[in-house]
């Protein structure tokens, strides 16, 4: 990082940027998306269209990010890269709660975690320990000291949703208030009177700036104190000889892209409610299990790659390290935000969902604690169980 960038013209430039990856290939979704949305659509055309068109704008920001990272100190680069670690679903979700889709944002943010733990590690272990049998080998290796702090960070998340949700069982008065406080909220997205207990958000409210002052730490822990232990993940990814942008036009990128973004994920979001009532399916489905997939796919791709490779460290790393920005960063941030703007975003997930999570948190811990090695049927163990989880969300009620 930091390291001098050659000049290049404005054409060559443009060609990194376009040539950067085959998913670009996808961009032409993009103004097909804003067609279907203003020309009034069939309400499946305008979700699929945004919803695929997120795919390339996702893998166009993270090289922005990289780039930036490249022309910037070390330090500096993987604050950017831990900050703006998932920021397409952070844009999506904050249109999402400041629209008032409260519901669609818990289902969210809760289908990313699950979509890291168990489907891109689930994935990573299959292929990359399907793939290693070729070499008389039957099992990865990888560093347990950093998967075991990031499964720890991972289960102080899942003991912080499962305390509001605690007291729906043991106070049930708190769970009808809750659940009869969905803001309700016409075509326009107008929201009306909301009732919320204070007591629960007052827990929320409180539990959420002490997860950001542990992400802070952790950050400190990761860049600072503790980056040695991270030293050789960036030793497994040396750039080459690559051309790379200067930091203006990295800039922009990221600013262009973020703002094409934003309009493709209104348009997504305005389309969920119709999704929703025409096909039957629940806003917690679609929230869970269809929008962690055009947001990570590339992530998915990426993290699947390195495991193939036998990259297993870099792997291990890169899932955790999103899924912790999920629970501790972004989750926090969202209901600060709904503090600030007067919206009853809680902690308070259904307590079937805090279940899935703890579920799925003491599968992962396990696997990866044990002795730091992976194999792979303990994949097709986490794909099964969130194919498990699949199935049940989508039958399971809506709220």
């Amino acid at each position: 990082m930091c390291q001098l960038t050659r000049e290049l013209t404005l054409i060559q430039t443009f060609e990194i940027i376009i040539f950067s990856s085959r998913y670009n290939i996808m961009l032409f979704l993009v103004p097909i998306g804003y067609i279907t949305h203003f020309l009034n659509s069939n309400v499946i055309l305008v979700f699929v269209m945004n919803f695929l068109a997120i795919v390339p704008l996702s893998k166009l920001l993270e090289f922005a990010i990289k780039e930036l990272s490249y022309n910037v100190n070390e330090t500096l680069g993987g604050l950017l890269n831990m900050t703006f670690n998932n920021l397409v679903e952070l844009i999506i979700t904050i249109l999402a709660l400041v629209n008032g889709q409260i519901r669609v944002v818990q289902a969210a943010v809760l289908g990313s975690i699950f979509f890291h733990i168990l489907l891109t590690f689930g994935s990573c272990f299959l292929f990359g320990g399907i793939y290693i049998l070729k070499n008389r080998k039957v099992e990865q290796e990888f560093d347990s000291t950093v998967a075991q702090m990031s499964s720890s960070l991972m289960t102080l998340a899942c003991i912080t949703l499962a305390l509001p949700a605690s007291f729906s069982i043991f106070r049930p008065e708190f769970a009808i208030n809750v659940q009869a406080s969905e803001p309700a909220i016409d075509n326009d997205f107008n929201i009306s009177t909301v009732k919320i207990d204070n007591n629960l958000l007052h827990i929320s409210y409180g539990t959420s700036i002490v997860l950001l002052v542990i992400y802070v730490l952790y950050l400190y822990f990761k860049l600072k104190t503790h980056k040695r232990l991270y030293k050789t993940l960036s030793k497994n990814e040396k750039e080459g000889n690559e051309a790379h942008i200067n930091i203006i036009a990295s800039l922009i990128l990221l600013i262009v892209m973020t703002v094409i973004v934003v309009f493709s994920a209104i348009f997504l979001i305005k389309s969920i409610d119709g999704v929703a009532t025409s096909h039957g399916i629940s806003k917690t489905f679609i929230g869970m299990f269809l929008l962690p997939i055009a947001v990570n796919s590339v992530k998915y791709t990426t993290s699947v790659k390195n495991a193939i490779h036998d990259k297993m460290d870099t792997t291990i790393n890169d899932s955790f390290g999103s899924s912790t920005h999920v629970a501790l960063f972004i989750i926090p941030l969202l209901v600060i935000l709904g503090w600030i703007i007067n919206l009853p975003m809680s902690l308070f997930f259904l307590p079937f969902e805090t279940i899935c999570l703890f579920i799925a948190v003491i599968l992962i811990n396990y696997l990866v604690q044990k002795d730091g090695k992976s194999n792979w049927l303990e994949g097709v163990l986490l794909i099964a169980t969130y194919s498990i989880m699949t199935v049940a969300f989508f039958y399971y009620p809506a709220p």
